[in-house]
């Protein structure tokens, strides 16, 4: 068993990841931004800690991570302003990936999107510009980072039936994966340690999410 902590612990992928993890055994603690959100995290069988990270510093964070083995960072401004997209998936994010390097909480999941990097190639005048900017930002403030780092890049999220199956490369085109599997490969990755030091692009596939995996083993 392991003490995994999710930051963003209220989003989809998160609530969804939280039920996996517990169900398989594992301790985790949710962090949230909101005590409005309490009964939904703890329906999934995780602890819910309010613990605002747009505002939090990263002593304070350092400290709520402190004891966990790992850190999935899960949050966003959900597609807010472009101040609040940079404050949440860089700022927050750069602070969180300091608190768990003080923490000394080595592991560290990160999900990102399919396509995340300096040279996204998204113009600025595109609406998506800042979130891919910030993103950018954060993975690669994580891959200069001392921890055991993983950063999933999924295609657009859909609330589709999980299939259990994805298929990865950076040279695929992106299409779609369901909230359900992007969750389903937070939890596989966390237990395979060749995943570290990977950016995992994928979509919808053909493949069996753990076989899909195996190449990383």
């Amino acid at each position: 068993m392991s003490r995994i902590a999710i930051i963003g612990g209220h989003g989809k992928v998160a609530l969804r990841l939280a039920r996996l993890l517990t169900t398989s055994g594992h301790d985790v603690t949710s962090i949230i931004r909101s005590a409005h959100q309490r009964k939904d995290v703890a329906d999934t069988g995780a602890a819910p800690v309010v613990a605002d990270v747009e505002r939090l510093g990263p002593d304070a964070l350092a400290k709520t991570l402190a004891g966990h083995d790992a850190v999935v960072w899960s949050a966003g401004a959900g597609g807010g302003s472009p101040e609040r997209t940079y404050a949440v998936d860089r700022d927050a994010a750069i602070r969180s990936i300091d608190a768990a390097q003080a923490a000394q909480v080595k592991r560290y999941v990160m999900v990102s999107y399919k396509g995340a990097r300096l040279q996204h190639g998204v113009p600025p005048e595109d609406s998506f510009f800042a979130y891919a900017e910030a993103k950018a930002a954060a993975d690669e403030y994580l891959r200069s980072s001392s921890l055991d780092w993983t950063i999933l890049g999924p295609s657009a999220l859909t609330d589709d039936p999980g299939t259990g199956e994805i298929e990865i490369g950076a040279h695929l085109e992106g299409t779609t994966v369901p909230r359900d599997d992007v969750a389903a490969v937070a939890a596989a990755v966390l237990d395979l340690p060749g995943t570290i030091g990977r950016f995992i692009e994928f979509n919808t596939g053909p493949i069996p999410i753990d076989r899909a995996l195996q190449s990383y083993s």
